[in-house]
């Protein structure tokens, strides 16, 4: 079945440039758009979506209190910050008040639409960029809700090593083949083979690893 999408913004043109990306999709429907937060919260009752993509800041309530509301009352339902918002303490608070996750308005087509389906599957998901902003609220000493219990480090390569240090500075795939002078292939690779050996879910959780276990500042 397919993904059924509700867009909660208060530009019309961005929603209907979003609108017209996710339906070249089969695999995903947009069932409805809203124009507030609380146009969002009642459209979201009305037509329980498998995914809400909302934006931050709006008139109003806001996307913050909007999201609260929706995962309050259908905590099926994944929420998705969509927002040109790049601080840090936007990022923690949606996440740690319900968000599955957050995203920038400047990412590539492709990966929104893979985020979505990460999201409907369960999957926290984050801006790349956003990666080393959570890191570092981290090690502030903000609340870790991706820890988990992995095997031994000493099962890592030293090129996995190499790439989760890289995923830790907030680098994106194509980033880290260039860093370590191999193919965006092999990158995925490594991280597919770092979420596997560690048991964990998402690169995240690999940064969050990382920085917990002082493996984000090797060379």
């Amino acid at each position: 079945m397919a993904i059924r999408i509700l867009l909660v913004d208060d530009h019309t043109l961005f929603r209907s440039g979003i609108r017209l990306l996710l339906q070249r999709h089969p695999d995903i429907d947009v069932v409805g758009e809203a124009v507030d937060g609380l146009d969002g919260v009642k459209r979201a009752l009305q037509l329980r979506p498998d995914v809400v993509l909302m934006d931050l800041n709006m008139p109003g309530l806001s996307g913050l209190e909007a999201m609260q509301l929706i995962v309050q009352d259908l905590p099926d339902t994944a929420v998705l910050m969509l927002s040109v918002s790049e601080e840090a303490d936007d990022l923690t608070t949606a996440l740690h008040n319900g968000a599955r996750g957050y995203l920038l308005k400047n990412i590539e087509a492709d990966y929104l639409v893979q985020s979505i389906k990460r999201a409907a599957a369960g999957e926290p998901v984050i801006s790349e960029s956003m990666t080393a902003k959570l890191v570092m609220q981290l090690r502030a000493g903000a609340s870790n809700p991706a820890a988990s219990a992995a095997e031994p480090t000493d099962k890592l390569t030293a090129r996995e090593r190499a790439t989760m240090v890289c995923i830790a500075r907030g680098q994106s795939n194509k980033e880290i083949a260039r860093s370590l002078e191999v193919a965006e292939s092999t990158v995925k690779i490594h991280v597919q083979n770092l979420l596997r050996k560690l048991q964990l879910s998402s690169r995240v959780q690999i940064a969050v690893y990382a920085v917990e276990h002082g493996l984000d500042k090797s060379s």
